[in-house]
């Protein structure tokens, strides 16, 4: 897969595995159009490619994000709150940003975040969608919006009660107050929490390449069950289920999985097809 020199990220993929780095400590890796950009071109490209069966994102310096840039609502992007048709673009543009991490939650592989310091504002939208979040010690949450008198709006208060108890959403969302990664990994939030920055970025690059020697079909299966069966009733995500399982049921992969795990060796499986856009074909 080619990838174009970005500015605010770094992108490397080594057996299957894609690793995107935030890149920019010195700006504690905020968020502003150029982020959004280059974040959503990369995603459509590793969706696109096929190549990359798990993806870990991490990111570098003392924070993982602090959240949006506040200066980019004072340049780059207006909120004209003075009429009813500023207010309606309003939606739009929120749509358009909030289609970005929706992204990280429908793309075709699994998605892995390595969270180091601060995890703020906008930077919580974010890892909420991914599949897995690892932690360090010193790592926080932080519904920053309500501190800077706005109401969070690009997917943390969609996802997170989903993820942890609805008091503890509510109590964080209302205060901005900050959720160590302790207590994060008590309500479930984190999946594990590590003393060092390097030794959760092994252990996340670690899963990904776990996750890289299944199937990626059927690890492409198993991330649409999972997400349709968060927002549906068992009956409903059952019968998802039959459906799914009958579209992408393989004899040979069963057999190969179970031959490989005999053999204590890894599995050689197909990959996703890449895809292409009807607008471009021909």
């Amino acid at each position: 897969m080619n990838t174009p020199p970005f500015t605010c990220f770094s992108l490397s993929i080594d057996s299957h595995v894609a690793h995107l780095v935030l890149n920019r400590p010195e700006a504690m890796n905020t968020m502003h159009p150029t982020f959004w950009r280059e974040l959503d071109e990369v995603l459509a490209q590793l969706n696109k490619s096929g190549e990359a069966r798990a993806l870990v994102i991490s990111s570098t310096g003392k924070h993982f994000s602090a959240g949006m840039a506040l200066e980019t609502f004072g340049g780059a992007i207006t909120m004209d709150d003075q009429s009813p048709e500023g207010r309606a673009a309003i939606f739009d543009l929120l749509t358009d940003m909030q289609a970005t991490f929706s992204r990280i939650e429908s793309l075709r592989i699994p998605v892995i975040m390595a969270i180091q310091g601060g995890c703020i504002g906008g930077a919580v939208d974010m890892v909420t969608a991914a599949c897995v979040r690892y932690a360090t010690a010193d790592a926080f949450f932080c519904i920053q919006e309500i501190n800077i008198g706005m109401v969070a709006d690009v997917g943390t208060l969609q996802r997170l009660p989903k993820l942890i108890p609805l008091g503890v959403v509510k109590e964080l969302a209302y205060t901005g107050r900050r959720l160590s990664a302790a207590k994060a990994l008590g309500h479930g939030l984190v999946n594990g929490v590590f003393d060092t920055h390097e030794a959760m970025v092994a252990a996340a690059l670690q899963c990904a390449q776990e996750i890289a020697t299944k199937p990626p079909v059927a690890i492409w299966g198993t991330k649409q069950a999972v997400n349709y069966a968060r927002d549906h009733s068992v009956e409903d995500s059952l019968r998802q289920m039959g459906w799914l399982q009958g579209a992408i049921w393989s004899n040979q992969h069963v057999r190969e999985s179970v031959t490989a795990m005999k053999q204590k060796r890894a599995g050689d499986f197909p990959a996703l097809t890449p895809l292409i856009r009807f607008s471009e074909q021909g």
